[in-house]
């Protein structure tokens, strides 16, 4: 079984360290179920473990914390669905990469209940959209743009942190990050690409392509 949960208005990224951590250490010991955590969060940056110093531009705009997720800056806030993943990796399989490959998928199956085709794209974390509606690049190829991030950690085999997708955030706050340490592409969301999507579509979405996406168990 797997808990849904969705916490309405902005929820404090301290805050929400703290109820993953402890959340993961009671899936650990069997004394509760898996879970999901929706939220939003406040404007702020998280820096990862693999985050470099300069690729926080702007560091007196918005709060920065430093997460112990994988992965370099992120922003999260208003208007982005933050889906928090507590999921017991040991009774799955196993198999982080088979995990983060599933993580990706769900991703993209919930994009395409809007019919935009999210990309994963080798040496770049996360899923992307092509963007035929700007100017190609110096090499011919097509625009693309970062539409949801992913950065999980493992304790005792439980994972915490997640994935964020950007539904209508206020695109300019990712100016003050190089998101993800990604300096040549850009950041849209839903809106941005002319899709009048709300959080809780999203949230419907997520949930329709769960069950069919990330499996209960990797093959080995």
């Amino acid at each position: 079984m797997v808990d849904w949960i969705t916490t309405d208005g902005l929820t404090d990224y301290a805050e929400a360290v703290a109820f993953m951590e402890a959340r993961a250490e009671a899936i650990a010991l069997g004394q509760v179920d898996e879970a999901i955590w929706l939220v939003e969060h406040p404007p702020l940056y998280t820096a990862g473990t693999s985050a470099r110093p300069a690729d926080l531009t702007d560091p007196g705009r918005f709060p920065v914390h430093a997460s112990k997720r994988g992965g370099q800056y992120t922003y999260h806030g208003p208007g982005q669905r933050v889906a928090y993943v507590m999921l017991d990796v040991g009774q799955r399989g196993r198999d982080v990469r088979c995990f983060v490959r599933d993580l990706e998928q769900w991703i993209i199956a919930a994009l395409a209940e809007f019919n935009v085709t999210g990309l994963i794209r080798p040496g770049r974390v996360g899923v992307w959209v092509e963007r035929p509606d700007k100017p190609r690049h110096a090499d011919g190829s097509v625009h693309e743009d970062k539409i949801a991030a992913l950065g999980i950690r493992l304790r005792k085999w439980v994972s915490f942190h997640g994935l964020s997708i950007n539904v209508e955030p206020d695109l300019e706050h990712f100016s003050g990050i190089v998101p993800c340490g990604i300096r040549d592409h850009g950041v849209t969301s839903l809106v941005d690409l002319g899709l009048p999507v709300t959080m809780a579509d999203v949230d419907l979405a997520l949930r329709a392509t769960f069950d069919r996406v990330v499996t209960p168990r990797c093959a080995p």
